[in-house]
Formats: C-alpha cells, structure tokens, sequence
C-alpha cells in the first residue's frame, strides 16, 4: 500500500505543484470555500476593469500577466512547459498563427483553501481555418497561490475532447504562415 500512496502523492505533487499541495494537505477540509456550486456563467474575456488583485476574479482576468516562476502548464498546444517564460512562448506562437484564436473562460467555479484557489471552467472561442470560422471548446483547470498580495499563476491544464477538432486546431496553430501582430 505504500507504494500506492507514493505513487498518487507524486502525481498530486507534480499535478498541484508543492506549493498548493501543501497548502491543501495542512488544511481541514472544512476551511476549502467554493464560491458556490452552481458555475459561474458570465464570462472573462480579458476586458474586465483591473480592480482588486488580491481577488481570485482579477487574477483569472490577468490572465497573462499572472504567471509565476514556478507555473507549468499543460496545454494542447504546448505540451508541458515549465518556468514564467515557457507560456509567454507558447501562446505568442499561438497569437501569431494564421488561426486568429479568441476565447473566453466561462461555467467556472472557484474553489479556495487558505493562500490557494483553483478555478474549473471551460473556454469557448474560435479559430480562423483559411477563411472558416470554426468552434473551440476547451476544459480548463487553473491552480493559483497568493504571494505578496497578488495571485500568480501556479499552474494551467487545458483539454480538447474532440480529437478531430485537436487535430485541426494544431494544424492551424502550428502552420509554417504566421501574421503579423497588431
């Protein structure tokens, strides 16, 4: 059984990073807040007014400028991807690509335990396809830790359902033909 249990702490470490494992393991389960059962509908578009950054709600709409250090994310894109810099890369790829990508993050809850929260949504969006405007639908998971008064990003996991629709979103990304950024 031993093992078992090393087994699945290592893949809660490497999933949460130390930081929210240890935040979630020191606390009683009764101390984790949901912002409620019921998911949020209105969506975060990266428009919203700048407001209170020690809000979880802030953070998700800074998205880009919430990386930490140590963030990783698991993108369909990307892969895996380590360090503050690594999703910078990636996603400059992704808004230079011919694919003219817009999403927005939507039916979220935000859970909190202590100096950690984590949000489970979804992001709807659209890509271009040549001259196509074809749907995207992505299962987000986002982990953050609150350091100096302000939530970084300590972790990102999106998932594409539809293998069709992954197969033609990386294609689209990843063709050889970027654009120019406005």
């Amino acid at each position: 059984m031993s093992a078992v249990l090393s087994r699945r702490r290592l893949t809660t470490l490497a999933m949460f990073g130390l930081t929210a494992h240890v935040a979630l393991l020191s606390m009683p389960m009764g101390t984790v807040q949901a912002q409620g059962m019921k998911p949020i509908q209105e969506p975060i578009t990266g428009n919203e007014e700048l407001g209170d950054l020690s809000q979880p709600q802030q953070a998700l709409a800074q998205f880009y400028r919430a990386f930490s250090d140590e963030v990783a994310i698991d993108n369909p894109l990307g892969g895996i991807r380590r360090g503050a810099d690594e999703p910078h890369k990636m996603y400059e790829g992704v808004f230079k690509s011919p694919a003219d990508v817009h999403v927005e993050f939507w039916d979220y809850t935000i859970h909190r335990a202590g100096d950690v929260f984590w949000a489970v949504g979804r992001e709807r969006g659209t890509y271009l396809d040549g001259e196509i405007v074809k749907n995207l639908s992505v299962r987000t998971t986002r982990i953050f830790q609150l350091i100096d008064g302000r939530w970084r990003q300590m972790h990102h996991h999106g998932s594409i359902e539809d293998a069709k629709l992954l197969s033609d979103y990386q294609s689209v990304v990843r063709s050889p033909t970027p654009k120019t950024l406005k």
